[in-house]
Parts: C-alpha cells; structure tokens; sequence
C-alpha cells in the first residue's frame, strides 16, 4: 500500500477550494474556508481521526455560506476518494459515537463505492451562531457523494446545536479513520462481489 495522500483543486465561479489530505496522519491541521464554524467542525473530524489537512477556500459568503459549505464538502470527498485508491487493503467499515456535554452522536460508514447519507440528526435551531444549520446536511451529502462512502449519521440526544454538530463531527472522524486503517488481512478489497 503505497502513500495514501491527495491534493485537490477546484475551482468555479462560486468558490476556489485546495485540499491536501494525508490519511495516515497526526491530526495536524490547517484549516480557513471563510466560515468560521465550518472550519470548527472540518478540524474537529480530522484531529479525532488523526489526518493530517490542509484546505483553504475562497467563497461568495457575502451571497451566503451554501456554496462554500457544500463545495468543501464536494473537495473534502474527492480527497478522501482519491486517497484511498483502489479502496483496496481497508476494513471498509468504521463506527464510532462521540459525546459532547448534553448531546450524542453515532456515526456509521461502508467505504462502498455506493455513495448514499442517512442524516438523523434533530435540527433544534435554524442558526448555529450565524451559521446556517441546515447547510451541515449539505456538506455531508456532498462528501458521501464524492467519496462514493456510505454514510449513517444519528444523533440520539442533544439541545444545543453547536454541541450536536461537534459529537456528529468527532464521530464521524473517529468512524472514517477507523474505516480507512489498513486490513493486514486483505488481499484486494473486502466485498463478497470480488469488486465494489
């Protein structure tokens, strides 16, 4: 299994978006999107699941967040797909739960190739700050898409949003270094088929 690293680019007329990933790393991470709770959140997920990131992007936040947000989703994703190759050598599957204070977060994942998000997560305020809260599905639904990961994510308690979206986060980091640790064990990929 060679170096399991990938560097990104994308741009369009909404966003300009880098990403340097490296899946066996320390947790070491750079982060700056214009969205200060996006940053939050993505540095949250790579330090529990110990990848090293470097991602800057460029956005039309003065319109809104939305595009940034999906758009370093879409990045973020690709990374990750371009990363783990072949999807060769890897357990495949990764679970974690993470709590934060009051709320709990449960987050499942097949690296598939089947691209699909289950989003059980109570939206009990449309802002979180100034963010807006519903673009956190938007980011999830645009990483699973471009990773081709399957994605379960459920929170099953919480009242303060930045406290549910920080468990769903950490969970998810914990869940998709899990998922993408080397199976010694593994001659090609994990599936029944031969192929995903």
């Amino acid at each position: 299994m060679g170096p399991r690293k990938a560097n990104i680019e994308r741009e369009t007329k909404e966003t300009s978006i880098s990403a340097s990933l490296n899946l066996d790393g320390q947790g070491q991470v750079e982060v700056e999107t214009g969205v200060g709770f996006l940053n939050h959140m993505i540095s949250s997920a790579m330090i529990h699941g110990y990848f090293d990131l470097k991602l800057t992007a460029r956005g039309d936040t003065q319109v809104d967040d939305h595009h940034t947000v999906e758009d370093a989703g879409i990045v973020l994703g690709q990374a990750f797909k371009e990363a783990l190759g072949d999807f060769a050598g890897v357990k495949r599957f990764g679970e974690a739960s993470a709590p934060m204070d009051e709320a709990c977060a449960r987050v499942v994942v097949d690296l598939s190739r089947r691209p699909y998000l289950v989003f059980s997560v109570p939206v009990v305020s449309e802002k979180t700050g100034s963010f807006d809260s519903q673009l956190i599905e938007e980011f999830w639904r645009a990483f699973v898409n471009n990773c081709e990961a399957n994605l379960h994510i459920e929170v099953t308690r919480g009242k303060n949003m930045h406290h549910i979206f920080e468990a769903v986060f950490k969970a998810a980091g914990r869940a998709l270094d899990q998922a993408s640790q080397p199976e010694p064990r593994a001659s090609g990929v994990t599936s029944t088929k031969g192929a995903l």
